[in-house]
């Protein structure tokens, strides 16, 4: 069953990968025209796709790069954010379902979960209050934080080691993991909050990786390939994330497989943390804009 999953992670990614090519191909004369130093796209690629694969949020990371660089037009910039991750997410999923150790029904029932979120759910989502979400997430996320560490200070039981749910606890992650698929229609990434779940269910904390990872696979390729179709997106950054990002992806793949669960749930926490704070920083800016 792992590597029928493993073969349609490839396919899909695949079929995305040929799209972007025959692309590139017809304008390869307006990449060079495009905004970016290549030398420093490299390395930003490189570290965003680096931190990613820890859990931190590209599009999050690039939204504010390219913005603050001027590197892609707000009209070009969610097709950019999508296409830029596909391949860089494709080989993440690949070795840590290859590498991290978790029940293939656990994960199979994620992954499917998040995918049907993310193309049914929009049409409930957008008539939610995108601001309230976000306040809630953001604050949601720094309570979950905060009873980690409250685990590793020994003042509640910590998280387990588990690598498989079943019955209720199953019923409860595919819902959840559902919901975060449909939130990710409207900007909120699901890492943080897929992580947070994992850690509350009792699994093993690297068992989020997998099963974030997985899901993102096989729902963003099906959307860029749209964005691909329209031009609607950064050809030069997706050549490079595509390349130079894959590299950040296998040094980072390398470290979070060695971790110990102490050090993954430190690593957790400084993800939810960075997550909320971020998310509830970009809501009060928005309300304030005088806000520095």
């Amino acid at each position: 069953m792992v590597k029928v999953i493993l073969i349609l992670i490839v396919i899909v990614n695949l079929s995305f990968l040929i799209s972007f090519v025959i692309d590139l191909f017809k304008n390869k004369k307006e990449i060079s025209k495009e905004p970016g130093n290549n030398i420093v796209l490299a390395i930003t690629s490189f570290i965003i796709f680096l931190l990613s694969t820890f859990g931190i949020s590209d599009f999050a990371i690039s939204t504010v790069l390219y913005r603050k660089l001027k590197w892609v037009s707000d009209k070009k910039l969610p097709g950019t954010l999508n296409t830029q991750c596909v391949i860089p997410v494709a080989v993440m999923a690949l070795s840590y379902i290859s590498v991290i150790k978790v029940s293939i029904v656990t994960l199979a029932v994620c992954i499917v979960a998040q995918v049907i979120g993310a193309f049914i759910g929009p049409r409930f989502v957008v008539k939610l209050p995108e601001r309230t979400i976000r306040i809630f997430i953001g604050i949601g996320l720094i309570i979950a934080s905060l009873l980690i560490l409250a685990g590793k200070f020994n003042l509640i039981p910590s998280g387990g080691t588990a690598t498989e749910l079943t019955g209720a606890k199953l019923i409860i992650a595919a819902i959840l993991l559902f919901i975060y698929g449909a939130l990710n229609n409207i900007g909120i990434g699901s890492y943080a909050l897929t992580m947070a779940t994992v850690y509350a269910l009792g699994l093993n904390p690297a068992v989020s990786f997998p099963i974030m990872m997985g899901a993102c696979t096989f729902s963003v390729p099906v959307g860029s390939m749209q964005f691909i179709r329209f031009g609607q997106y950064s050809r030069k950054i997706t050549l490079f994330t595509s390349t130079f990002g894959i590299i950040g992806v296998l040094i980072a793949v390398y470290f979070v497989k060695s971790l110990n669960i102490s050090m993954l749930q430190w690593l957790i926490v400084i993800v939810l943390l960075y997550s909320s704070i971020s998310m509830l920083y970009s809501e009060l800016k928005s309300a304030n804009p005088d806000v520095k």
